[in-house]
């Protein structure tokens, strides 16, 4: 049975929004292993509308960083809208209408993770109604002070810390499940 997991660059300010502006910095060996080690885990990728139309934009034509190019052009897409009309990205499906459903039985067909990265709304939605099973968040040492945060005007999500790790670089390397 597949996993959804979500993964954030996230600032001690809650802000998710824009990191190529704010992360660089912080980048070495130890977050690219963190990152590559979860893009290699992906059996499916998941995403919200509008990230599925930034990537399907970008990603299919990128001739900057074709192993990521390549990984992501080659895994099974979904994207969780009732307004996108068609997904012409390589391996894409829309999942839409009962999307609790649709979830749902995507999570019963998919042997192995279920990745996302971004979509704060989408990883928000997923967690009110019970499916999102991993956060993994790489909180950066920057307080942003504006941009769209992780957790916005949201009802409590109780969670768990089931690993820790701290980066030379200051960030820390959380996972987290639901609670």
């Amino acid at each position: 049975m597949g996993k959804i997991i979500s993964n954030f660059f996230i600032s001690l300010d809650g802000v998710t929004e824009a990191p190529d502006q704010w992360h660089f910095p912080y980048w070495n060996d130890e977050m690219g292993a963190a990152v590559e080690a979860g893009m290699q885990s992906a059996a499916a990728m998941l995403m919200g509308r509008k990230l599925y139309e930034e990537w399907a934009a970008y990603w299919p034509t990128a001739e900057a960083d074709q192993e990521v190019a390549a990984a992501l052009n080659g895994v099974r897409k979904y994207v969780v809208s009732n307004t996108l009309e068609k997904a012409d990205w390589n391996n894409t499906t829309v999942i839409s209408g009962d999307v609790t459903a649709g979830l749902n039985e995507l999570k019963k067909q998919i042997d192995g993770d279920i990745q996302m990265s971004g979509c704060a709304t989408t990883v928000r939605w997923l967690l009110a109604n019970g499916l999102l099973d991993e956060l993994r968040l790489l909180v950066h040492p920057i307080a942003v002070g504006h941009g769209q945060r992780l957790f916005e005007d949201t009802p409590t999500q109780p969670l768990k810390l089931i690993k820790s790790e701290t980066f030379q670089t200051g960030v820390l390397n959380l996972t987290f499940v639901p609670a």
